[in-house]
């Protein structure tokens, strides 16, 4: 009993000890960073955050001073750490939320006897966005989509509150940019810019690509809204055009296709088969089916079952973060399903003839009709001479 007394007081006493040491180094107490500012550069959102090392530190030599930074990325909706030894680093935000920051001292060495020690405390600053822009105007669904990793379309709906004198542009930045640059071809519907086309123009991979969508209008500058994205998260690939499928041995259904033309690697795309099967007695069954080949066997269990199979794809998780799926290919069946044959057509041309032959002599029936009428007046009014006009008519 008097052992596990011991052990107790032992592990308070270690406890208390590491508590201490998180405050104080060597009688040092350990403070937060200070002067936090955060500099916009002009470039759609990315930041530029410097600091100055707490004041009571600036002289010490015998330790390491490091910086713990938290920033809340509100396109994850979560707080980043990252540990540095410099005094500034540069970090992506929505320019239209909070910007939220964080800093800690760090402090490892000789002063710490070896062992790492943080400051209790943080500095923190919150910068609230601008009030630009009139309250209503922002764009509604943006989307961009890298199709075949070949062209970027970005697309918008436009504010049902723009007047149709409101004018929106969209404006681009990444690191390979020295300035901010603005779209190159808009998309028009109506008179109206509803998306961006950003065919011929190289966007990098693995890179935050930053995106500016504002305007003006007779009532003032319109609300701006901005994005950030990497092109390999939006890519979608072309829809898969070659699709064969045959009977093999073993009564198995071999199915094969091509990857479809375009620039995503063949190790990237993953495949989703989908097989409607139908059985004899009219009973049908719907599957679909993960892989990463372009081949597939399915197995049959009658030979009278009818099945049919289309395909489409999308990047991986090992080439992307989140993508999106092709259109379906064009569904192919067996046995193939043989149409009933159709009625014999008259052909268009004898249509017309016979159409032409009926409409004149409708008009030449009406013209000796009235012939005769007036021929008939005429005899009646200038006696039986008249008689001969009728054979215009009746030969």
């Amino acid at each position: 009993m008097e052992n596990k007394s011991v052990i107790h007081h032992a592990v308070l006493m270690l406890l208390f000890i590491t508590w201490w040491e998180n405050i104080y180094c060597n009688g040092l107490k350990v403070d937060p960073p200070e002067d936090i500012v955060v500099v916009d550069p002009g470039h759609l959102g990315h930041l530029e955050i410097t600091w100055s090392p707490p004041s009571n530190l600036i002289n010490m030599t015998q330790c390491q001073k490091r910086y713990q930074l938290e920033y809340f990325n509100t396109y994850q909706d979560s707080w980043t750490a990252i540990r540095t030894t410099q005094r500034s680093y540069s970090a992506q935000f929505d320019l239209m939320k909070d910007v939220r920051v964080r800093l800690y001292t760090v402090l490892s060495g000789a002063c710490t006897n070896g062992t790492t020690v943080k400051s209790e405390s943080y500095s923190e600053l919150v910068q609230k966005p601008p009030s630009t822009g009139v309250v209503g105007t922002e764009v509604k669904d943006f989307s961009c989509v890298f199709y075949n990793m070949e062209n970027m379309e970005c697309k918008w709906k436009r504010n049902p509150k723009l007047s149709a004198a409101a004018q929106q542009n969209l404006y681009l930045w990444h690191k390979k940019l020295k300035r901010v640059e603005e779209c190159p071809k808009y998309i028009i519907s109506r008179g109206i810019r509803i998306g961006c086309n950003f065919s011929g123009k190289a966007l990098p991979e693995f890179t935050d690509i930053n995106l500016c969508l504002n305007g003006s209008s007779p009532h003032g500058s319109l609300k701006p809204t901005f994005i950030s994205l990497q092109t390999q998260n939006q890519v979608k690939p072309g829809t898969t055009e070659r699709l064969h499928l045959q009977t093999g041995p073993n009564a198995q259904l071999q199915i094969h296709w091509e990857r479809p033309a375009g620039n995503v690697p063949a190790h990237c795309l993953e495949w989703e088969v989908e097989h409607d099967k139908e059985e004899p007695d009219g009973k049908t069954e719907l599957k679909q089916i993960l892989t990463k080949q372009t081949s597939l066997n399915l197995q049959l269990v009658h030979d009278s079952e009818r099945n049919c199979v289309r395909v489409r794809s999308k990047v991986n998780k090992y080439c992307a973060d989140s993508t999106f799926w092709s259109e379906w290919s064009r569904a192919i069946c067996h046995p193939e399903r043989k149409e009933p044959a159709l009625e014999p057509e008259w052909d268009k041309v004898q249509v017309y003839i016979c159409i032409a032959f009926a409409t004149s002599a409708i008009v030449l029936l009406s013209l000796c009709v009235v012939t005769i009428l007036k021929t008939r007046r005429s005899r009646d009014e200038k006696g039986p001479d008249s008689r001969h006009f009728s054979t215009l008519c009746l030969g």
